[in-house]
C-alpha cells in the first residue's frame, strides 16, 4: 500500500447509506477501522464483515468507529450494506479516487496499460487520523488484535497532546463585555446554521442535532470599533508572535447565544472546509459571561476529551482547520464574540470565490481585496 504507518489519511467526501455527501474528516477523535471491501460478493469482504461483527462491541463510535468502503454499485443499489449505528457505516467509492489515493487501487506490474488491480485492505488510523496499521482484508484476525491492544484514544500518543490552542486572558473589558450582552439581549438573536457544500455552492444549513446557537449581528460601530481595537491590540500580536501569522482582516461581528433551555450546542466542526469559508485562518471564541453558565466548553477531539473555557473577556484562538464542538451548555446562558481572522492573500481567495456562494448568502461576499491595513476590518 501507498501508505505507512505514520502518514496523515487524506481527507476525502463520499455518500454514505444515508448521506449523500459524508466528511470523512469529521470522525477524527477516536480510533477508525476501514476496510476497503471492492464488493460485498467477494468471499474476502464477506469474511471481514464477519470479523466486524464478531467485535461489534468495539465500534461504539466513542473509542473506535468502523467504516466499510465499498467499489460495487450493486452494493449500493441493491442495499446490500446496511449502517449499524453506533459505530458501523459504509461509503461507496464508485470511481476507485480514494482507493487510488491510497495505493489500494494500482497498476498491474504485468500489463501497465490494462485494467487495475483492486487489492482489498484494511486500514487502521489513530484520533488524528493518521495510519496506525494497513494489511490485506485477509488479515482479519490480525488486525483486530492490533485494535484491541491500543490504548483508551485519549493516549494514544504515549503522552498528553495538548491542542495547540492560544488562550489569551483580558482581551475585552468587563464593561464590554456586559455592553455587548446588553446589545444582544436587546436585538434579539436569531437561530444561525451552518455551512456546507451542496452541488459546488457554499449554502446555509440548519440542523438542531448538529448546532443550536442564536446569533446577533452588531451593528452598533461604537461596540464594532471597541471589539476590533482590542484584537487588534491583544490578539493579533499573539498570533504573529506564535505563529508567525499577521492577521489583517476580520469576519463576523457577531454576539452568539448558547441556552441550556435547549442545550446549546454546536456539534464537531472545522470553520474552513467549504468554498465560502476557506478564507478563514483562525478563529476566536471570547467568552462574555463565563461565570454564569455550566457546560459550554470547547473541546477539540482530535486531541483528547480535555475541554477549554476561557473566563469572561477571554479567548481561546486556534486554527479553523482543527475539528472542534461547543459542548452543551447544562446551565444559564452563554455569551460568546465569535470572529475569525485572515490576512490579505485570504482576502483574495475570499473575493475569487464569491461566486461559489449559494443563494442567501449575499453578506458573506467580499469586496475587492484592499492593501493590508493595521487593524482587522
Amino acid at each position: 500500500m501507498r501508505l505507512l504507518a505514520g502518514d496523515p489519511f487524506p481527507w476525502f467526501t463520499l455518500p454514505s447509506t444515508d448521506n449523500p455527501r459524508y466528511a470523512f474528516h469529521s470522525v477524527a477523535g477516536r480510533y477508525v477501522l476501514m476496510a476497503f471491501l471492492g464488493s460485498s460478493a467477494q468471499p474476502a469482504a464477506q469474511a471481514a464483515l464477519a470479523a466486524v461483527a464478531a467485535n461489534r462491541a468495539r465500534f461504539d463510535d466513542d473509542t473506535a468507529c468502523f467504516f466499510g468502503i465499498s467499489a460495487d454499485p450493486a452494493d449500493r443499489a441493491g442495499h446490500r450494506l446496511v449502517q449499524d449505528l453506533p459505530g458501523i457505516r459504509f461509503l461507496f467509492d464508485l470511481d476507485g479516487a480514494v482507493a487510488r489515493d491510497v495505493g489500494v487501487v494500482r497498476p498491474d506490474p504485468a500489463a501497465p496499460q490494462g485494467p487495475a488491480i483492486y487489492t482489498p485492505a484494511w486500514v487502521l488510523l489513530d484520533p488524528m487520523l493518521r495510519v496506525i496499521d494497513a494489511r490485506p482484508l485477509a488479515e482479519a484476525e490480525a488486525i483486530m488484535a492490533s485494535l484491541a491492544a491500543l490504548p483508551p484514544p485519549e493516549a494514544h500518543g504515549g503522552t498528553e497532546i495538548p491542542a495547540p490552542v492560544l488562550v489569551l486572558p483580558r482581551i475585552f473589558e468587563p464593561e464590554l463585555c456586559r455592553a455587548l450582552i446588553g446589545h444582544y439581549q436587546a436585538q434579539g438573536g436569531s437561530p444561525s446554521g451552518f455551512m456546507q457544500e451542496v452541488d459546488g455552492k457554499t449554502v446555509g444549513i440548519f440542523d438542531p442535532t448538529m448546532k443550536r446557537r442564536s446569533d446577533c449581528n452588531i451593528e452598533d460601530e461604537g461596540l464594532r470599533a471597541a471589539a476590533r481595537a482590542r484584537i487588534l491590540r491583544r490578539v493579533v500580536p499573539e498570533l504573529k508572535r506564535v505563529h508567525h501569522f499577521n492577521a489583517t482582516r476580520m469576519e463576523r461581528y457577531i454576539v452568539a447565544c448558547y441556552d441550556s433551555a435547549e442545550r446549546g450546542h454546536f456539534a464537531a466542526h472545522r470553520d474552513n472546509t467549504t468554498a465560502g469559508t476557506a478564507h478563514r485562518r483562525f478563529a476566536v471564541t471570547i467568552n462574555l459571561n463565563a461565570e454564569e453558565f455550566a457546560g459550554g466548553e470547547l473541546r477539540f477531539p482530535e486531541y483528547g476529551k480535555r475541554s477549554w473555557r476561557a473566563p469572561t473577556g477571554g479567548a481561546v484562538v486556534f486554527s479553523c482547520s482543527l475539528l472542534h464542538q461547543a459542548l452543551p451548555v447544562t446551565a444559564g446562558v452563554r455569551y460568546a464574540f465569535l470572529p475569525f481572522l485572515y490576512d490579505e492573500a485570504a482576502a483574495k481567495l475570499r473575493e475569487t470565490n464569491n461566486d461559489k456562494l449559494g443563494e442567501g448568502l449575499g453578506n458573506y461576499r467580499a469586496g475587492p481585496a484592499k492593501a493590508a491595513s493595521r487593524a482587522p476590518a
